[in-house]
């Protein structure tokens, strides 16, 4: 996913920096494809990956939801330890 940030690239350009055996690799490829992470067009024998960006929005929604709610429950956490304090203090 990193490489096809920078753009498309075939199996072969990312599959060069790792230590596996081309079907394997493929097989990761398909994941993500059916995932509908990344698609690939082929022309010829050479098929080439791309980012689906419209799939990485879901979950960088998703995940924005979350972040939203964690914070809301660390700021209630910070003002209960805020008020212990204080209540130790004033004793």
């Amino acid at each position: 996913m990193e490489r096809l940030s920078a753009g498309p690239a075939t199996v072969s350009e990312l599959a060069a920096p790792f230590d596996m055996q081309l079907p394997s690799f493929v097989l990761h490829l398909s994941v993500l494809e059916q995932s509908r992470l990344v698609r690939s067009t082929k022309r010829g024998r050479v098929r080439t990956y791309e980012i689906a960006p419209e799939r990485l929005k879901v979950a960088e929604d998703w995940l924005t939801a979350r972040r939203q709610e964690w914070e809301a429950r660390l700021d209630r956490f910070d003002r209960y330890v805020t008020q212990l304090k204080d209540k130790e203090s004033d004793s």
